[in-house]
């Protein structure tokens, strides 16, 4: 095949695609028929002569040739992207789509902060957003179907940018008339490791409570499938759990601000910075994206943009120091 016969809207297609496993939902993102859509992905499979996707009637799945094949095209089409910012002297500039995911126990308390600002700023950005947890957000951004993901710092490997955008700190979520309620202060040793909760394995949230507390990845007895979830066994009794702020703040603002959430049932405790350092237990969360991305430079502007604005509750990432 002659390099001159590749279009780069066949290759958004075959993303859209590879991306949505499904014909009628990528033509509705490219704003074009189905049956055309079906068309020339048949054309440029014909024309390479191999085929990108199983096609079978319940679901597509790309084949192992196709998952190459999808790579590469990514690739093409973001230094395509490259390519137009230059001519139209945008370059790094954020512009056209933004595909933005968070963390579970982040993105619902988080993006009703943070969206109205991204309106105002970039008015003509177009945002998908979505959530997950880390480990497949990192594989969906380093594959090109994410351009960027709000986490808990650090992430390991390589071709990745990351920037800091605020510390968020946990708090002692316990039932209602608890015996660590009346306690002068509140320490992590104060804990009872068998009464704490914990989310279900996988989450990142599971690992920095049991980092928090010193326990080991058999620490926790009880697990909870989401944030939510983890809240209502708090209130049923179960036990204790450490909750971060920002979700805290969500529920409070959701049944009228009161301190005690979940039909009251429900209270919440800060930790007491001089028993466990400057900083109670917490984490940083941050901006991620791929090293590569041509909007290197928007990226940027959106995490300086989101560190101006720190959400109620949150530190500045980096503590500030004596002068």
């Amino acid at each position: 095949m002659n390099v001159s016969g590749l279009s780069l809207r066949d290759l958004e297609y075959v993303v859209a695609v590879a991306e949505l496993r499904h014909f009628g939902r990528a033509a509705e993102r490219c704003a074009v028929s189905q049956p055309s859509l079906s068309a020339q992905i048949r054309k440029l499979e014909e024309a390479l002569g191999l085929s990108l996707f199983e096609r079978t009637s319940r679901k597509v799945l790309l084949t192992p040739r196709g998952e190459a094949i999808v790579a590469q095209a990514r690739t093409v089409l973001e230094e395509a992207r490259r390519l137009l910012a230059l001519a139209d002297g945008s370059d790094g500039a954020l512009t056209g789509r933004l595909r933005l995911a968070a963390i579970h126990t982040l993105g619902p308390y988080l993006f009703p902060h943070i969206l109205p600002a991204l309106r105002s700023t970039w008015p003509d950005l177009t945002l998908i957003l979505s959530e997950g947890r880390t480990d497949s957000l990192l594989e969906e951004l380093r594959d090109g179907r994410l351009d960027a993901v709000l986490l808990a710092l650090p992430v390991e490997g390589d071709g990745l940018a990351a920037e800091p955008l605020f510390f968020e700190p946990f708090l002692l979520a316990h039932p209602a008339g608890h015996r660590l309620c009346a306690a002068p202060g509140l320490s992590l040793n104060d804990l009872d490791p068998a009464e704490l909760l914990l989310l279900e394995e996988g989450h990142c949230l599971r690992d920095q409570a049991l980092a928090a507390c010193g326990l080991s990845a058999r620490g926790g007895g009880v697990h909870a499938t989401g944030l939510e979830t983890l809240r209502h066994m708090v209130a049923a009794g179960a036990g204790c759990t450490l909750m971060p702020v920002l979700a805290v703040k969500g529920a409070a603002k959701a049944e009228d601000g009161r301190a005690a959430t979940v039909g009251g049932l429900v209270g919440y405790r800060s930790f007491d910075r001089t028993a466990d350092g400057p900083r109670p237990p917490g984490r940083v969360i941050g901006l991620v994206w791929r090293a590569s991305d041509p909007r290197d430079r928007g990226l940027r502007q959106l995490a300086d943009l989101l560190r101006r604005d720190l959400p109620a509750g949150t530190e500045p990432a980096l503590p500030r120091t004596a002068d």
